[in-house]
């Protein structure tokens, strides 16, 4: 009997264990210092599923490349890396050129960029022109010599995990939502049993930065994730997942600096030189502080609900950008989503410093 009952005991303690299990998958446009969001997505106890990838930044099997080689490095390719989609659900180079002839250009412009051979050859990495086409000069991370997964597609794979561990699978994007789109479109449960959808993207309010401030300042304030797929990004942010966190203004809240980048390298390691070496000071902790309210939502030090939609009228000036309306004058087809305005900062970066200077070793 005491055989029996220890039996029952460790079964109840080992389902109780795995209900409490938090999984994830990362999408995002990778790049060579992207690595913090899978160290602190592992530093924070998330079992990261996958990461995945469309095209954003850059083109999609540049991007899957830049993912395969952040793993390698830290002894972490037993994460798999699964390629999305490469192109939009509309938008194509042409397309994005055209509607900036006639709203005019934004700073950043990702891979719709006309290509740019001069810098590809200084180390950046490949915009317009061929999809296909890899730069090696841009992986300073050291180009990859493992593999992606060549049997499924981020969209399918999303669907799949999201079946397999129903209620407890969180969908990171802080990138474009092609991906996540197409996912809400294969499965109509997908986004239901998903736990939860955490975006990098999504700035209100945010014009007369744009227009009064530096080209820097104007750059920070675009919505490039959103822009460069704004069907995908309405389908996912008006699909029924049970919660939806959007890091927009609040992503811009914490800058990189060179005092924070100086602390990083005093524990030296692979990531932490490359940090040091190449992440800058030009930029806010865009895609770590979305990942910081994955991780811990007691980060956020004020937010609000709002319902959201997506200007997909290609004519607008404001194609691409998120529209907020309160529950009274929410338009149909809208849904509620948590919008964050302020996380505790000092917590965000003593995330990212212990992530990179202590990387998880899971493999």
């Amino acid at each position: 009997m005491r055989v029996r009952i220890l039996v029952a005991l460790c079964a109840s303690i080992i389902l109780s264990v795995t209900a409490q299990k938090r999984y994830a998958i990362l999408d995002n446009d990778w790049s060579s210092t992207a690595f913090t969001v899978p160290l602190m997505a592992l530093d924070g106890g998330i079992d990261v599923l996958a990461l995945t990838d469309c095209t954003g930044d850059t083109w999609q099997p540049q991007e899957t490349l830049h993912a395969l080689a952040i793993l390698e490095i830290g002894n972490l390719s037993c994460i798999p890396v699964v390629p999305g989609a490469t192109w939009p659900l509309l938008q194509t180079v042409e397309r994005f050129q055209a509607w900036q002839s006639i709203h005019g250009p934004l700073v950043w412009q990702g891979a719709f960029a006309l290509p740019n051979y001069t810098a590809e050859a200084l180390g950046s990495d490949p915009t317009g022109g061929d999809p296909n086409r890899i730069v090696p000069s841009a992986f300073v991370e050291g180009f990859p010599t493992t593999k992606a997964v060549n049997t499924t597609n981020s969209a399918n794979y999303m669907v799949e995990m999201v079946k397999k561990y129903p209620g407890q699978v969180s969908i990171y994007a802080a990138g474009p939502l092609t991906n996540v789109a197409l996912a809400v479109r294969m499965d109509p449960t997908f986004a239901e049993n998903a736990k939860e959808l955490v975006i990098m993207g999504g700035y209100v309010d945010v014009e007369l930065l744009q227009a009064t401030g530096s080209l820097l300042m104007a750059n920070l304030n675009s919505d490039i994730n959103l822009i460069m797929d704004s069907e995908a990004a309405n389908i996912a942010l008006t699909a029924p997942f049970p919660n939806i966190t959007i890091a927009g203004n609040v992503a811009n809240q914490v800058m990189s600096t060179q005092s924070f980048l100086d602390q990083v390298i005093q524990v030296n390691n692979s990531y932490s030189n490359l940090m040091y070496k190449y992440y800058g000071t030009e930029f806010p902790f865009w895609d770590e502080t979305a990942m910081a309210l994955l991780i811990d939502p007691s980060i956020n030090m004020n937010s609000t609900n709002v319902f959201v939609s997506v200007d997909t009228a290609y004519a607008s000036p404001s194609y691409g950008n998120i529209h907020v309306y309160q529950k009274a004058l929410a338009p149909p087809n809208t849904r509620s989503v948590q919008y964050v305005f302020q996380v505790n900062g000092t917590k965000l970066q003593d995330m990212i410093m212990h992530a990179v200077q202590y990387p998880p070793q899971v493999c």
